[in-house]
């Protein structure tokens, strides 16, 4: 699957509205069966396209609190461990790391627990400082938008229908050429063995 075209696209808009969107109906709005529009989610699903179906919960209706985007400045070191405590809070909704190693989440608290919540979760000593803005409101749109295409997993250019994929330990990986795929397969054989 180097290429993703139109009806994959759509599929992909339609689960990213609805991951619980009958095969059936997804099959009507692109005119295909719904064992053909099972055969390309699977598809998209080994391929890495599609890592997982998931649940988008409104925290509002499900406890009290503020719903606020904490910025976090950790050292560059932290930055993967903060983003790992962070994300597995349960009052944490989304995380996301800034181009400068910020650690920024949407968190739905009780307005006083908030100091005790980032310092309780992060820990004090990765804490450089923290920032806290309440949210008016918030919305999640995940979307799949125009130009989707793989990436070689070697040098992460696009990969067209000249492309290539190989199933490497049980998992598949699409390369832009042969000659990215050699160097990945190399590498990949040179670390098992060193393990």
């Amino acid at each position: 699957m180097a290429d993703l075209d139109e009806t994959d696209r759509r599929i992909l808009e339609l689960l990213a509205a609805d991951a619980r969107r009958p095969y059936s109906d997804i099959a009507d709005e692109v005119g295909l069966s719904a064992p053909a529009v099972s055969d390309r989610v699977a598809n998209l699903r080994d391929s890495g396209v599609i890592e997982r179906f998931t649940v988008d919960i409104d925290r509002s209706r499900l406890r009290e609190g503020a719903n606020v985007l904490v910025e976090l400045s950790v050292p560059p070191g932290e930055v993967d461990a903060v983003r790992e405590a962070v994300g597995s809070a349960d009052a944490v909704e989304h995380v996301f790391v800034t181009a400068s190693g910020a650690v920024v989440c949407s968190v739905r608290l009780p307005v006083a627990d908030i100091r005790a919540w980032v310092t309780e979760t992060v820990g004090a000593e990765r804490l450089r400082e923290y920032d806290v803005r309440p949210l008016a409101s918030a919305e999640w749109r995940p979307s799949v938008g125009e130009d989707v295409a793989m990436a070689c997993a070697e040098c992460g250019n696009t990969v067209t229908s000249e492309g290539e994929t190989a199933r490497i330990d049980g998992d598949r990986y699409h390369f832009c050429c042969p000659s990215c795929r050699e160097r990945f397969a190399e590498r990949y054989d040179r670390h098992d063995a060193e393990a």
